[in-house]
């Protein structure tokens, strides 16, 4: 029996988070690549990192709230003609990407706080962000920040890949396969008709 074209599409929620999202994931990859090898002055470093602070908690924010709404409102069903290897690589880098969704911001926040300058955070100049309280629970924070660092700096090019990943499959179904994997997440945009026969059952 074929689905309704609303149960193949993602919520209007659902997608102003997801595209909100990959705005402040691509705008951290950006500022994290310019802090790491532009060698900029002083200045605009630390004000590039106090940006870079800012979008990281606001992407764990949307990721908090993203992971509230899939759990409570069911997103679409895979393509009907799918394979099933297809449908568990899928299922699990969106688990991965949900997870350094979530450990990276969690990481540099850590860092931030571990870091001998106490330099404090204030979300897009207006807002104070409190430092976790970790430096009274670990031993060795240098050490630990050290640690922390290296994490998020490997966590954020396996980010960067499993992106590319992301996209290059979402492009395959658009361009190659032709069902509505894509389109079922762009704003305003209804499955084709064409589509709708391939969600239903074979």
């Amino acid at each position: 029996m074929a689905t309704g074209v609303s149960a193949r599409r993602y919520s209007a929620v659902a997608i102003l988070l997801h595209w909100a999202s990959a705005l402040g994931v691509l705008a951290l990859i950006g500022m994290g690549l310019i802090i790491a090898h532009a060698g900029l002055a002083p200045m605009r470093q630390f004000q590039l990192y106090q940006w870079h602070k800012s979008v990281g908690i606001t992407v764990l924010a949307l990721t908090v709230l993203r992971v509230l709404w899939r759990l409570t409102h069911r997103p679409p069903p895979h393509p009907a003609r799918m394979p099933a290897r297809e449908r568990v690589a899928a299922s699990t880098a969106h688990g991965l990407l949900y997870l350094l969704l979530v450990g990276l911001p969690l990481t540099g926040w850590a860092v931030v706080s571990l870091s001998p300058f106490n330099i404090p955070t204030v979300l897009y100049g207006l807002v104070p962000w409190p430092h976790l309280p970790l430096a009274a629970f670990v031993p060795n924070p240098a050490a630990a920040e050290g640690f922390l660092k290296l994490m998020h700096a490997y966590g954020a090019w396996l980010l960067t890949a499993l992106l590319i990943l992301h996209v290059a499959a979402a492009l395959r179904h658009h361009f190659i396969i032709h069902d509505d994997v894509l389109r079922r997440m762009l704003p305003a945009r209804a499955p084709s008709a064409r589509s709708g026969s391939l969600e239903s059952n074979p």
